[in-house]
């Protein structure tokens, strides 16, 4: 199974996420979203972790699924929060086992309602080096980077140092969404000043429904900048012209930050595939 590292390594990549659905309606309409962007041959494709590790034996079974049964390449995401070191140290094993290789390292968040958060590992870098210790070279392990900062840091310079640390023992990041090139690229020169330079993959996600968006934006602690908001709430319920915006405002941030030299591109899909094959097709991909 092809490295994400080594994929980088040879030039940029475009790349999918999606997450384990919960039912069987959902399973049913995940399947025809792979299907459907399976022929765009996509370098990777991630499969998210829910909160508190909520999600782990689905996210396993797909990542397993997709790797045996697609041309697609997974990426397994993998959180610290809630779990014993012996346990991921188990998970990492199976996922070597099974001929996973690439693993997304993550601090991860503890579910809204959780009484108690177990944290063996408080650290995501501590997670990475937890995967060199089970699978020595035999993983390509990520981690995540936040453009405005993590919610829980101090201030943004001290996100940059710990950032910074983490991707030091990673072998590349992907961020969270954001909406201007500019915050890509702040990061990416924030980083290059601690001598930095680790590929970091900007995370994409088209806004489809800004309502939605506002509220993801929120919990990862970012926000929809105001001007871009009213363009999307002037749209009121028309949900077509609503999507033909965000379609066209994500192509032009994929251009923009192909331009700046970004090392990829990483689409949040939110299971759900036409948005992201417009995007690619403006793009010539």
């Amino acid at each position: 199974m092809p490295r994400i590292d080594a994929l980088l390594s040879a030039g940029p990549t475009t790349s999918f996420e999606f997450f384990p659905p919960k039912t069987d309606k959902g399973e049913t309409a995940l399947r025809t979203t792979l299907n459907e962007l399976e022929p765009l041959s996509p370098s990777f494709v991630s499969i998210t972790y829910g909160a508190g590790g909520s999600t782990r034996e689905r996210t396993h079974r797909l990542v397993v699924d997709l790797l045996t049964r697609t041309s697609m390449t997974p990426m397994a995401h993998l959180t610290a929060v809630n779990h014993r070191r012996a346990e991921l140290q188990e998970l990492l094993g199976r996922y070597l086992d099974a001929g996973v290789e690439n693993i997304l390292a993550l601090r991860g968040d503890p579910p809204r309602d959780a009484e108690e958060v177990l944290f063996d590992l408080e650290r995501a870098w501590q997670l990475v080096e937890l995967a060199r210790e089970v699978g020595g070279d035999a993983f390509s392990v990520g981690v995540a980077a936040h453009p405005a900062g993590h919610p829980l840091a101090p201030d943004l310079a001290t996100d940059r140092k710990h950032l910074a640390a983490k991707l030091a023992v990673a072998d590349f990041g992907v961020t969270q969404f954001f909406f201007e090139v500019e915050e890509y690229t702040r990061l990416v020169d924030d980083l290059a000043g601690l001598d930095c330079h680790t590929p970091v993959l900007p995370g994409i996600m088209p806004i489809t429904n800004i309502r939605q968006i506002q509220r993801f934006a929120e919990l990862s602690g970012t926000e929809v900048p105001p001007a871009l908001a009213d363009r999307f709430l002037a749209l009121g319920d028309d949900e077509e012209a609503v999507r033909s915006l965000g379609v066209e405002l994500a192509t032009e941030l994929c251009q923009q930050l192909l331009d700046a030299d970004a090392p990829g591109l990483h689409f949040y899909t939110l299971n759900r595939s036409t948005a992201t094959r417009e995007i690619h097709a403006n793009l010539g991909l």
